[in-house]
């Protein structure tokens, strides 16, 4: 049978139990148990090359021992072991510090949830899982247009949908930074992985610098990823055993906000960034105060920007991509713009049309790349155009990395001067002065010079707009609260 039919009669089954009511629920109760499956397979052919190899999950916890049996555990028991043995003890196994194999499967069900309801009905989803097999290479790759195809899913599950960047945007965004074996790669808000696996991918497969065990192993080390929340972080783990990386214990589920920018240190910086961060959040109260002064915000796509320039090592790229109305906003955001100008040559913004992230989020967005150690001279503007015939996206008829072929080709070569050989202006692209950028008080939203301006105006950026006006206005509103407490505390304080 094929993975797609059976992903789908498992998806079937599950929408006949109370439990899992919605995608997010039944992708997350999919979501431990694939990990466990794939992490048994993967035993299975670890345990043939190694003797003494030996599971770090106790013998009754492995998939092998309690789900592998078809005509095993099931209705009432099967419901009363996972929620109270196996949940409970792979959440608190010990010998973390001594095994990163521990501390990857702690981590992955750190918040894990059994949501199903009904044991028979849990038995044919664990039935189903089995038809899997994850070292036949068929099966893997397979299942890997699957995956994604899940991941796809969460974008009509709420706020899960921030958790997915199409793959033409993760492919791009990778070949234009271009990392090399050997230099170490972070993505701090990693979602599922796709940056990360794109990296992988492309150093394996288009640089072609991986054809040893040892080039393999320092590839798998130069891999760093951290994700906030439970359900893209057991994805985004499980990602990576799917993309062979043994231990994917350099996944962390943290919140990276939530460290104080001084306490990265040289050992922190990295060669190369690229992410999506969450853009349109709040962070929670207090995260802004591990920022300086000056660029305290709790835009948490703000917030990203200044703690990528800071972990940057000098010479280092990244690219990231980021919403209209950081390019246009204003307050602490203009800030953030002059210490990215003056810090980092940001050499090229390419400007995304409506839609490429439909249906999470309809907001345009940006990709830009820079280089951190020397200051802005000039940026280059792209406007990445819709396919001949289309007028936006949707989940059908996403992006796709062809598109992106005139900018390949446009793209040229660097040059000693941190510019690039060869890029000419189009009617799709335009170079702007550093201090033409400056006098017009960092607005980094120029329009295509080329494209006469007609109507009111777009209104997704009307939208997002109004929204940097929001939050502007939030900021100061915040800002006046604190110097009124600060005066009423000093004014106080002779009593």
């Amino acid at each position: 049978m094929a993975i797609s039919t059976t992903i789908k009669s498992i998806q079937d089954i599950m929408r006949k139990d109370a439990g899992t009511y919605g995608d997010a629920q039944r992708i997350e109760q999919l979501a431990w148990m694939f990990f466990l499956k794939i992490v048994d397979d993967r035993e299975t052919e670890q345990e043939l090359m190694d003797d003494d190899f030996k599971s770090p999950l106790p013998q009754k916890y492995r998939w092998r021992n309690w789900a592998a049996d078809d005509e095993g555990l099931t209705g009432d028991k099967l419901l009363d072991f996972i929620d109270n043995n196996l949940l409970k003890d792979v959440k608190t196994l010990a010998g973390v510090r001594s095994d990163p194999r521990v501390a990857v499967i702690r981590n992955a069900f750190d918040d894990a949830n059994n949501y199903m309801k009904n044991g028979t009905l849990m038995r044919q989803v664990i039935n189903k899982v089995n038809e899997i097999d994850f070292n036949n290479s068929k099966d893997r790759h397979t299942f890997g247009d699957v995956y994604e195809q899940i991941l796809k899913d969460l974008q009509s599950a709420g706020n899960a949908g921030e958790f997915y960047t199409p793959r033409a945007v993760t492919q791009f965004m990778v070949q234009q930074t271009s990392p090399q074996l050997g230099e170490t790669v972070f993505d701090p808000a990693c979602g599922t992985g796709g940056f990360l696996t794109a990296v992988i991918d492309y150093i394996r497969e288009e640089t072609k610098q991986v054809k040893k065990p040892k080039e393999e192993a320092k590839l798998q080390a130069s891999i760093h990823g951290v994700e906030k929340k439970h359900l893209p972080h057991i994805l985004c783990t499980t990602n990576m055993l799917l993309h062979g990386v043994d231990v994917p214990s350099q996944i962390r589920h943290d919140n990276t906000l939530s460290r104080p920018l001084r306490d990265y240190g040289p050992k922190d910086r990295v060669d190369v960034i690229v992410t999506n961060p969450p853009f349109g959040g709040m962070e929670e109260d207090g995260i802004e105060l591990n920022f300086p002064k000056t660029f305290q915000t709790r835009e948490t796509a703000d917030l990203f920007l200044v703690l990528i320039m800071h972990l940057l090592k000098k010479g280092g790229r990244a690219a990231l991509v980021l919403p209209d109305g950081t390019l246009f906003g204003e307050g602490v955001k203009t800030r953030i713009k002059e210490k990215l100008m003056d810090e980092c040559n940001l050499h090229t913004i390419v400007r995304l049309p409506n839609g490429v992230f439909n249906p999470y989020t309809g907001i345009k967005t940006n990709l830009l790349f820079f280089t951190k150690g020397s200051p802005t001279k000039d940026i280059w503007f792209y406007e990445h155009p819709y396919p001949p015939g289309a007028k936006s996206y949707n989940k059908t008829k996403p992006i796709r990395i062809e598109e992106f072929d005139a900018e390949k080709k446009w793209w040229g070569k660097p040059d000693t001067k941190g510019g690039y050989k060869g890029r000419k202006e189009s009617e799709l692209a335009w170079k702007v002065s550093a201090a033409e950028i400056k006098e017009n008080g960092y607005n980094l939203d120029i329009k295509n010079p080329h494209n006469a301006d007609t109507g009111p105006g777009d209104p997704d950026e009307l939208l997002a707009e109004l929204e940097s006006i929001r939050i502007a206005s939030r900021e100061t509103l915040d800002q006046l609260k604190s110097e009124l407490a600060a005066a009423l505390t000093s004014s106080g304080g002779g009593e």
